[in-house]
């Protein structure tokens, strides 16, 4: 099954959750042959981390991954929106449900309880005293010669785990290893989306700048260009290797969250980083103009559909990128879905012609 490809809601296979013990065939402390038997699936995709006993392994057919502990132990359990099985706890579906349905249910079901609900990470619930973690992934939809589309939904994903894990899972090892979101902006649970009147109009230049920011600036004069300091700024040591050899910290994003774009820099050993390319955000960024038609905080499928029908009426070709990123070919620009609440909206990443970008 590909990933993109959601189960219809009556033929996925119903799992229950006990908390902190497992969910549906699958019990913490499992070894990965043990949790291969139990989902009768011979070939999962397997990853290893280096210098570690800890690893993963993806079952498509499933739509779930298991994380293993460094005794090869499972300690964890991710079940996706898409392809997933249902997971329910005491009646109350978890999975592939509108977000903020499942956050109400999940609150009634924790008062009776007695027990803490919290906001993670993403912004969405998460009950230590159950050991669950929720999340939100965009909904596709398969069309007719398996076109896959973007829709403008958000549907709920989750992550179990065992006790020794659920005080907090995303930064517990090993759950950090195989889905690590320290780069990721933490989301308080609201997105708020600015109003069309309150974005500046930023102009395009294909593969040269957006805004006043042109390709090849270092990050001094990016910030000095959108006189504003970063928010957060991430990058890597180099891995000492024989061809990066050992050095100084890399500078890979800023987030400018003041005036709403990223700023990505080509990087690496012996060279400075410089501007390759600029994501501007589409719940706060300034907005962007492509031949008339406006990029940034708008429903995805209608800029989606747009840029289909140019193609196919041959006003331009194009390209398909990661995640199903639509953009015109040859121009390096991808349109991008961005979380607001139980929806999307758009926004877009401008690229160099050199910058390979990789979601």
């Amino acid at each position: 099954m590909a990933w993109w490809d959601m189960r219809p809601w009556d033929t996925r296979e119903q799992w229950m959750l006990e908390p902190l013990v497992g969910v549906g065939p699958l019990r913490f402390g499992m070894r990965p042959d043990e949790v291969t038997a139990a989902l009768g699936e011979g070939t999962p995709s397997v990853t290893h981390h280096a210098d570690t006993g800890v690893g993963s392994a993806q079952y498509t057919n499933w739509g779930v991954t298991a994380v293993y502990g460094e005794q090869s132990q499972l300690v964890a359990v991710k079940v996706d929106a898409m392809g997933g099985p249902r997971v329910t706890l005491r009646g109350v579906d978890l999975v592939a449900r509108v977000p903020s349905e499942v956050r109400s249910d999940i609150d009634c079901l924790a008062h009776q309880d007695g027990v803490c609900v919290r906001v993670n990470w993403s912004g969405d619930p998460e009950v230590p005293a159950w050991g669950v973690s929720m999340g939100a992934e965009l909904e596709f939809e398969v069309l007719p010669r398996q076109y896959v589309h973007r829709t403008d939904k958000m549907i709920s994903s989750a992550l179990f785990v065992s006790s020794d894990l659920a005080e907090n899972p995303y930064a517990s090892e090993p759950v950090v290893r195989w889905c690590d979101v320290s780069t990721e902006e933490p989301n308080p649970g609201a997105w708020p989306v600015k109003a069309e009147s309150d974005r500046p109009l930023w102009e395009w230049r294909p593969l040269e700048g957006v805004g006043p920011l042109r390709f090849g600036m270092d990050p001094d004069q990016v910030a000095a260009a959108l006189e504003d300091k970063p928010a957060a700024r991430h990058g890597r040591y180099p891995y000492g290797t024989s061809w990066e050899g050992v050095g100084e910290w890399m500078l890979h994003d800023d987030r400018f969250d003041a005036v709403g774009v990223t700023a990505h820099y080509h990087y690496g050993f012996g060279f400075p980083p410089v501007l390759g390319a600029v994501t501007v955000h589409g719940r706060t960024g300034p907005q962007v103009d492509f031949d008339g038609m406006p990029l940034i905080g708008k429903k995805v499928s209608t800029i989606d559909k747009a840029l289909i029908e140019r193609a196919d009426n041959g006003e331009m070709g194009l390209l398909v990128g990661c995640n199903f990123d639509l953009g015109p070919d040859g121009l390096n620009m991808y349109v991008r879905a961005v979380r607001a609440g139980d929806g999307v909206v758009s926004e877009a990443r401008f690229c160099q012609a050199e910058w390979e970008d990789h979601g």
